[in-house]
Formats: structure tokens, C-alpha cells, sequence
């Protein structure tokens, strides 16, 4: 029975779940505002204002003149929802906005008392204090001034604040309003928007996944947007393209091979050691397919520099597994004695001055110095395109590794001509860290790295130090590595020109 995928798996449902999530989240922070902070706003505005009122107040009683201001304060309580009160030295009324107010504070006594009552005190100066009180008559909780005026006259202000309860309350039904209807109204967008991106993106995925199962039939079919999802198809189609051959070139290899009845036990064995290979190898790249193309699926919102990335990322994959299974049909044929060499006289030093100046910008970019102790000509027999391979996997290695050891980096490269044996040992040093004794025979194993991360980045493919022991294990020569006090010297040795 098939499993029933989860609706919320898929992009459509994922960008549905982000949006409700960042709205609501956006919703309850203006929530947990609205009640935690716009309470506190509120009597620091209050607050802010009754002071305000009181300096216009004590300015105005302080110069004498009291026939305006009866208009002034009207004006001032209706527009703050004030009620203010003040009364001479005489506990004589000059003025009440609410005679409710008035009757609150019907005698000095009564204000002292309504003055000493319990409350929170909001703010207090020598002028004046501001308290936060509850009216046990009517239960209703005000923020109270009470002051001095300059001239002797007792000011009093006072201004609900039950009305903010009621304020919050609202605001938040109102959020919670309209949290629902945008997250209908976003539903209905994304169910038509989506579409036009996930529907090609499901293709490639489902592409992707045929290429992990090694089916390349199918192919990705170009819109007339041409934007970076087109870009990716395209590409996707040409690492099919490639692929195929590859698997197509190993497929020829495999049925040439059994051809050869009278080393088929050979055969079977590098079959079965080859195919092992290739499985292990690219298991990785085609995992790293499928995994950015499922990225681009989850990541539908992601800029075109990201799938630009994604679509490079692909694309330097299946080169790399092209490459791969190329070396590792070249190990394998050396390995099998399958390979015959065109073994030639040639000057060994040309070719090692040679391979450094192919190197020279990854010298110079490490600021590594190289250093030849060797003679100008030492002729040897062997095929040039093979010792080259050695030498150039020596050198790449050697500036891999190479680690400053006293203010310098140095490659050395040394010939030792050993006339008893007729033979040469071309020998390259560099500086840096040495090589654990555990790991020096395993070195020369195919896909063994010494580096515990197998960073792929830097073109590695594990292969190089496995050509140079099928190479000279077919001329039955020696080679290996050396631990120095100050770094580590590869060496192998060569046939030099029987004349």
C-alpha cells in the first residue's frame, strides 16, 4: 500500500505554514505590545500631559490673572478627559470641571485623607504628586495630580484610565480579525502563485531522482520564460547527457572485458573491483544531484545567485564523475598489466623543470619556494607521459601539504643517480607536518586521504597516489614516502638510458 504523503511536505503547503507562521507571529508580538506595552504608553502620555497641565496652570495663577482661564481649563479637560479642581488658600472653590470631582474633595480634610490613601505612586516632585488610585466608590481607577501652585492654591487633576483596558481589548479582537482573513486571503495567492514555480521544479526533482536510478530517458522541457529554473533544466539535461555516455562508456568497457576468455578470472575480479569503485565514488556526486535539486524544491523564494549556485553545483558534479570514472579506468587497466607503455629515452630534469612551470601559479600563489638539486641532464627509459603523471601528482601533493617550518615554505626536488643498479631516484621534499607511521603504506590505497574531511573542493579525487603505484609496480620499480625532521619526501625510481 502506497503511503499517502503529508500535503504539508510539499512546497504549496510548506509556503502556506511560513506565511501563517511569520503572520502570526507578527500578530501575537503586536498582541503581547498592545498589552504589555501600550498600557505603560498610555500613563507615561497621561502622565506627560498632567504635568504639562500643571505648568500652564501654576504660570497662569502665578502672573494673577484668573479671567480667562475658567475657558482655557474647559477646553483643556474636554479635549484630555481631565477633571481639575482647584481651590484657594481659603478651601474655597476657584474651579471644578466635574462636580462629581468637586463632591470627591468636599473639604481639605477629605483631600488630605483621598491624598494619603493607598496608591501607586507614578511620579512625585516637591511641586506635586501623581498617584495611581482606585475610587472605592465607584470602583473606577484614575491617575490623581495633586499640587501647590506658587501662590498658595491647591490644584487637583484627575483622568480614567479603566478606558484602556477596554482599548486593548479591542485592538486585539481587531488583530485577531484580521490575522484570519490574511492568512485566507494569502491561501488563495499561494495556491495560484505556487504553481508556476513548484510545477517545474517537481519535474527536475523527478528527473533527478530517474538519474539517481540511472534512467536518463527522460529529459526537462524548456519554457519560454528562460529564467534560472530554465538555466537548471538546461543543465540538469546536459549532466544527463554526459552521464549516460559515461555509464554507456562503462558498459562498453565492461562487455569488452568479458570478451577475454583466457584472463577471466582476472577479468571478474577487476569487474568486481571496478564497479565496487565506481559505486562507492558516486554515490556521493549523485546524492549531491539529487540533494541541491531537492534544495531548489524547498527553496522555491531563494535569490538568482543561490540557484545560479545550485545549477554550477550540478553541473561541476557530473564533470567530476567523468573524471572520476576516467581515472579509474586508467588505474584499473594499469592495474590488470592491460596498458602497454611507449617507453622512450628522455632527460628527466626537462620534464620536472617542465611539470613546475605548469604548477608556477600555485607556487607563487602559496609563496612557496622550489629548489632543483639535481643535474642539468640525466637521461632515462621509460614512457614520458606516465613519469609525468608521477611527478605532477608529487608536486600537487607536496603544495597540498606543505605547512611553513622555519619563516619558509620549500619544495625540493633531488635526483640521486645510483650507477650501481643502474638506476635514478627522482626524490620531492617538502616542508610540513609528517605522516603518522600507521598511514604511510595506506596512503597508496585508492580513495584514501589523509585528510579526515575529504574536502571536495580543492579537485581530489583520491586516485592520484594509486596511478603512481600501478605505474611502478608495472615497471617493477621502487617508490614510497620518507618522514624528514622537517617534512615529508616522496620518491620513485627510474631505468636510466642503457647507453
Amino acid at each position: 500500500m502506497k503511503k499517502r504523503r503529508n500535503p504539508f511536505n510539499s512546497v504549496r503547503g510548506k509556503l502556506f505554514m511560513t506565511l501563517s507562521i511569520v503572520i502570526l507571529s507578527i500578530i501575537l508580538f503586536l498582541i503581547i505590545v498592545n498589552n504589555f506595552v501600550f498600557g505603560q504608553f498610555f500613563l507615561y502620555s497621561k502622565t506627560k500631559a498632567l504635568i504639562s497641565v500643571y505648568g500652564i496652570v501654576n504660570d497662569y495663577y502665578g502672573k494673577g490673572q484668573t479671567v480667562d482661564m475658567e475657558s482655557k481649563l474647559e477646553q483643556i479637560s474636554i479635549e484630555n478627559n481631565f477633571d481639575i479642581l482647584i481651590k484657594n488658600d481659603k478651601n474655597v472653590n476657584v474651579y471644578a470641571s466635574n462636580k462629581d470631582f468637586f463632591s470627591t474633595f468636599e473639604t481639605i480634610d477629605e483631600i488630605n485623607k483621598e491624598q494619603r490613601q493607598e496608591g501607586e505612586i507614578i511620579q512625585k516632585r516637591d511641586k506635586f504628586v501623581i498617584k495611581q488610585i482606585k475610587d472605592k466608590r465607584n470602583g473606577m481607577t484614575y491617575i490623581l495630580l495633586s499640587s501647590v501652585l506658587d501662590n498658595g492654591y491647591l490644584l487637583y487633576i484627575r483622568i480614567p484610565i479603566n478606558s484602556i483596558q477596554e482599548s486593548v481589548k479591542i485592538s486585539n479582537n481587531f488583530l485577531y480579525l484580521m490575522a484570519g482573513i490574511t492568512i485566507v486571503i494569502s491561501a488563495v495567492i499561494i495556491s495560484f502563485v505556487s504553481r508556476r514555480f513548484t510545477d517545474p521544479i517537481l519535474e527536475l526533482n523527478d528527473i533527478a531522482k530517474r538519474m539517481s536510478n540511472l534512467d536518463f530517458s527522460r529529459k526537462y522541457t524548456e519554457t519560454k520564460e528562460d529564467d534560472e529554473i530554465d538555466n537548471l533544466g538546461r543543465s540538469i539535461n546536459t549532466m544527463s547527457d554526459k552521464l549516460e555516455k559515461t555509464i554507456k562508456q562503462l558498459k562498453d568497457t565492461n562487455i569488452e572485458l568479458e570478451k577475454d576468455i583466457e584472463e577471466k578470472s582476472k577479468i571478474d575480479e577487476m569487474r568486481k573491483s571496478f564497479i565496487s569503485d565506481v559505486s562507492h565514488e558516486l554515490k556521493t556526486p549523485i546524492a549531491l544531484i539529487e540533494g541541491y535539486s531537492e534544495g531548489l524544491l524547498e527553496n522555491v523564494n531563494s535569490d538568482e545567485e543561490s540557484r545560479k549556485f545550485y545549477a554550477e553545483v550540478i553541473l561541476d558534479e557530473a564533470n567530476k564523475m567523468d573524471k572520476l570514472v576516467k581515472q579509474l579506468l586508467e588505474l584499473m587497466t594499469l592495474e590488470y598489466g592491460k596498458r602497454e607503455f611507449n617507453n622512450k629515452t628522455f632527460n628527466i630534469v626537462e620534464l620536472e623543470k617542465e611539470v613546475v612551470r605548469k604548477s608556477k601559479v600555485m607556487l607563487d600563489d602559496n609563496n612557496i619556494e622550489i629548489k632543483f638539486d639535481t643535474n642539468d641532464k640525466i637521461e632515462v627509459f621509460a614512457d614520458d607521459f606516465y613519469i609525468e603523471q608521477i611527478i605532477t601528482n608529487y608536486i600537487t601533493n607536496a603544495i597540498k601539504n606543505i605547512k611553513e617550518i622555519n619563516g619558509k615554505k620549500l619544495i625540493e626536488v633531488k635526483n640521486e643517480i645510483d650507477s650501481e643498479n643502474n638506476k635514478v631516484r627522482i626524490n620531492v621534499f617538502n616542508t610540513g607536518e609528517k605522516i603518522p607511521d600507521e598511514l604511510i603504506n595506506r596512503i597508496w590505497n585508492r580513495f584514501y586521504k589523509i585528510d579526515d574531511s575529504r574536502n571536495r573542493e580543492d579537485g581530489g579525487t583520491g586516485i592520484g597516489l594509486s596511478l603512481v603505484k600501478a605505474i611502478m609496480n608495472n615497471y617493477k620499480n621502487e617508490y614510497g614516502v620518507i618522514n624528514k625532521d622537517n617534512g615529508v619526501e616522496f620518491y620513485f625510481d627510474l631505468d636510466l638510458n642503457e647507453t
